[in-house]
């Protein structure tokens, strides 16, 4: 199975967790079988891999997201990198160029598409196997996951097919509706549009190639920021007389929003907290190294991180994006492919920044114009290069780094390290990469 997954997003609905560069799907708040947080790209991931080893997973996604994918997931998934943002259609037609040109897969191959982040179960990814299957067969240019509504949803687009069978030719779709609208929609027995379908991959090159001036992915990929933002839906799938649909009658959940993100949570605390007997469904996640109690609250969402803290009624968290917009501060948590680094002190010429590095991990090797940095081993072993010149590091180890030095380091175990940097002018686009000499 080809498989491609759409990570896009910035995430700021799942604020305070989710940033610009670390959107919802990398959240860990979901138990593997062995007791451990995992996140929703973690989890889609492990379940893909569970019922089809030998899928090949495309992931299409912005280049502030493949130190989460790397961090999370390995390095031994396909990454689809869209210079910026510009909707599904040519996030889908970059991908399927990256799948035919860069990893050789034929014209004739089914490809299927979804989103990363669904909260589903193991027969999900059968039904992609299926869909998958049935656009192998050529019977129509695309086929569909139509996801079997549980209520009138105000949020979903709606397929409308020609018969209540399990494979059926699709009438019309209709746009996200009202609810009474909806309701009727359902009555006449319509599916939720969940943004899952099934093409050959010749179909959409070729629609790539009709709808946009480009000769291969290579080519596509510099003039990306030039193409028009479209969605898949509009683009294509509306456009498409030969199209079938393929009922889908399991969980399904779209986790957009607090709401639906505390509903499939396991717990009711992530992280450091305690509830009197008077709340009553309540969930609380806590990044913070704090504790958080909470009394008497009543379908609430609190949740902490370096970047904020929110207390809402759960429906009402729907409504966080335009406040979120207001807020305009620096990225205080990151996740890269080496580990993952917090900010814990802002000030006008100096910040301190907590780093921990994964065993057998390293940082760039790079320098700063505009500034000094000290390094302060917390816990570990490692090596620190400075200027090409090597030392072993420990817990307890300092090391300093005039402005212009090249640096890195290299973990043996786990690292954890203080950073301080100082300078007149602290800027996260004052860095300059480099090879390292051997």
């Amino acid at each position: 199975m080809n498989i491609i997954l759409l990570s896009g997003g910035s995430g700021k609905r799942l604020w305070p967790l989710s940033n610009d560069i670390r959107s919802k799907q990398f959240i860990k708040i979901f138990k593997d079988e062995n007791g451990e947080y995992e996140s929703m790209v973690q989890r889609v991931y492990r379940q893909i891999r569970a019922v089809d080893p030998e899928a090949v997973v495309t992931i299409a996604t912005s280049k502030t997201q493949i130190s989460s994918i790397h961090n999370q997931i390995g390095e031994d998934v396909g990454i689809s990198i869209e210079p910026c943002r510009r909707d599904t259609f040519p996030a889908i037609a970059l991908a399927t160029a990256y799948l035919h040109d860069i990893q050789g897969v034929p014209g004739d191959e089914p490809v299927v598409v979804c989103p990363v982040d669904p909260y589903v179960e193991e027969d999900y990814f059968l039904a992609l196997k299926k869909l998958g299957e049935q656009a192998a067969k050529g019977e129509a240019n695309l086929v569909l996951m139509g996801i079997e509504p549980t209520y009138p949803s105000e949020k979903y687009g709606y397929i409308l097919p020609d018969s209540p069978e399990q494979t059926s030719t699709v009438n019309t779709f209709r746009e996200k509706p009202d609810r009474e609208t909806a309701q009727r929609y359902i009555e006449r027995g319509a599916l939720w549009n969940g943004g899952v379908f099934a093409y050959q991959l010749q179909y959409v090159l070729d629609k790539a190639h009709e709808l946009i001036d480009f000769e291969d992915y290579e080519d596509l990929f510099a003039r990306y920021d030039t193409v028009k933002k479209i969605s898949f839906d509009y683009a294509v799938a509306e456009q498409e007389d030969k199209i079938q649909v393929q009922r889908f009658a399991g969980q399904w959940k779209d986790l957009g929003t607090w709401n639906t993100l505390t509903e499939a949570m396991e717990e009711h605390v992530v992280g450091q907290a305690m509830l009197n007997e008077t709340c009553e469904n309540v969930h609380v996640i806590n990044e913070l190294n704090v504790p958080v109690v909470c009394m008497g609250l009543k379908d609430m969402v609190v949740s902490a991180s370096s970047e904020g803290i929110l207390v809402s009624d759960k429906e009402q968290s729907s409504y966080i994006k335009p406040y979120v917009d207001q807020i305009d501060q620096q990225i205080m948590f990151a996740e890269k492919s080496w580990g993952n680094f917090q900010v814990m002190d802002v000030e006008e010429k100096s910040l301190t920044i907590k780093i921990t590095l994964n065993p057998g991990n390293r940082m760039n090797y790079h320098s700063h114009v505009l500034r000094d940095e000290v390094w302060n081993i917390i816990s570990g072993e490692g090596t620190a290069i400075v200027d090409g010149m090597e030392q072993p590091v420990k817990t307890g180890d300092v090391v300093t780094m005039q402005a212009g030095c090249r640096h890195t380091l290299i973990a043996k175990t786990e690292l954890k390290v203080i950073e301080v940097q100082l300078g007149e002018e602290i800027s996260v686009h004052d860095k300059q990469k480099f090879e390292l000499e051997y």
